[in-house]
């Protein structure tokens, strides 16, 4: 994992003042969701990781606290009953998204 990634992610479980579980992390290019990509993503250059986002957790205050922190990828899964998550990464691409 990149060490300037990780640096934000502590800065962020820190203004976050809770836990904050990471699912997925650095994955290698030949992984199954890295692989049918074009190009390996942000997780393939371990600028990127998944948190889970708990009962009773707002998505959007975790949301609001990593754009202050400086992440430029930010994804926010949008599946009713099930488990949430935020994507982080600090990739070239300045973007917000549902997925």
């Amino acid at each position: 994992m990149d060490p300037k990634f990780l640096e934000k992610l502590q800065g962020l479980r820190l203004a976050y003042g809770r836990p904050m579980a990471v699912t997925s992390g650095y994955r290698h290019p030949t992984h199954p969701l890295e692989a049918a990509k074009p190009t390996p993503g942000t997780h393939a250059k371990g600028i990127a990781a998944d948190i889970r986002v708990g009962p009773g957790e707002d998505v959007w205050d975790i949301v609001f606290l990593a754009m202050n922190h400086g992440f430029t990828g930010i994804g926010v899964s949008q599946r009713q009953g099930k488990p949430r998550f935020i994507h982080l990464d600090i990739g070239p691409n300045k973007r917000v998204w549902g997925y």
